[in-house]
């Protein structure tokens, strides 16, 4: 069984949603489709896609929008992928942190009531992360609250760091902590790229440097002022799942135990590695020493599957192989600490159509 938790879902059902921010999918004087929010422009794509639109194959808006509306097509990679499951997310550049609160706090409900509709095409195979206004913390607890009681929806999606100014360790954000300890579901941290805040500079940052190393830092920033701000002595049941392997979490984690010692004002009680149990991480890396190391120092019972399904530096192949593991750790990284961190029942769950119908475990 494998269980993919990062997996980005664009749907054209919450687009074009704001007359600046949209977020828009433009089709470009080359062929090509783009994501624009605001002034901001993405610059990056799969190679596939590139090589189609150099050949005149590439699909026209109304097409690529429809492959991204019909659940099918996202079902079919999953059988090649060998997923049984996936859990989507809005893509990180619409989170609209950004964007007035009550917009950000509309947006939010439109695309939890989208992904949600989405999902029920094949409610066995696919769930979802719920979005939240975080720049309104009060209203995004609500809608946290809604779209996980009443739409089904398993955990929080939310950015590294900057959500309209306030970070993790920001007093105001409790309000969204103790609703998730409440539900007992994680948050799913990806980094952003800060560069759609830029207003008419974002395209300044031409070779998407806060999307490609930025994310991983904001996603590292989480982490360290999740500890040394005392949000997890407020909230020792929160639950955080950071994905890209961590940003660089457990690769400078040795280095960020021993300076919290040193630092002049921290509010975390205990050491640094003492709150690691409350971390999952994914083995979203691109090399194999690298996602054995990651395994090597985290642990299996705290490392999950993610893939980045859909974006553009996405893993297709099987992430788990050729890693030097017991097969019960194997299955605890495939599928079994999503279970048990997302409260599904394997047996629930449907396979690829390419694959045998296997008892769970």
């Amino acid at each position: 069984m494998l269980i993919d938790l990062h997996a980005h879902a664009p749907h054209p059902g919450y687009y074009n949603q704001h007359p600046h921010w949209g977020p828009f999918f433009e089709q470009h004087s080359d062929g090509d489709v783009k994501l624009r929010v605001g002034h901001w422009i993405l610059g990056l794509g799969s190679p596939e896609r590139k090589a189609a639109v150099r050949s005149g194959q590439g699909l026209q808006l109304e097409e690529y929008l429809a492959r991204w509306a019909d659940p099918k097509n996202r079902l079919a990679g999953m059988d090649a992928a060998g997923q049984n499951a996936q859990v989507v997310s809005v893509p990180s550049h619409c989170y609209m942190y950004w964007a007035d609160p009550e917009f950000s706090v509309r947006f939010a409900r439109k695309v939890n009531d989208t992904l949600a509709e989405y999902c029920s095409g094949a409610p066995d195979r696919l769930m979802f992360w719920a979005h939240a206004p975080l720049n309104a913390p009060h209203e995004a607890a609500k809608e946290l609250r809604r779209a996980c009681t009443q739409l089904g929806a398993k955990g929080l999606v939310a950015g590294g760091a900057n959500f309209g100014g306030l970070e993790y360790d920001s007093p105001q954000l409790d309000v969204v902590w103790a609703t998730l300890c409440d539900l007992d579901l994680p948050i799913f941290v990806h980094g952003y790229n800060q560069s759609v805040t830029w207003g008419l500079q974002a395209n300044h940052d031409k070779y998407e440097t806060t999307a490609i190393v930025g994310m991983n830092y904001d996603e590292t920033r989480c982490f360290w002022y999740l500890v040394n701000g005392g949000v997890l002595d407020r909230f020792p049941k929160l639950k955080v799942y950071i994905t890209h392997g961590g940003g660089f979490v457990p690769y400078q984690l040795g280095r960020l135990a021993q300076t919290n010692r040193n630092l002049d004002v921290t509010h975390n009680k205990r050491p640094v590695l003492e709150y690691m149990k409350n971390f999952y991480f994914d083995v979203e890396l691109h090399e194999l020493p690298m996602r054995q190391a990651l395994v090597d120092i985290i642990g299996a019972d705290q490392v999950v599957y993610g893939s980045n399904f859909g974006g553009s530096d996405a893993v297709r192949h099987d992430l788990t192989e050729g890693l030097r593991l017991s097969q019960p750790d194997l299955d605890k990284i495939r599928w079994k600490n999503a279970c048990e961190l997302l409260h599904l029942d394997p047996a629930k769950l449907g396979r690829p159509a390419t694959q045998p119908a296997a008892t769970p475990a």
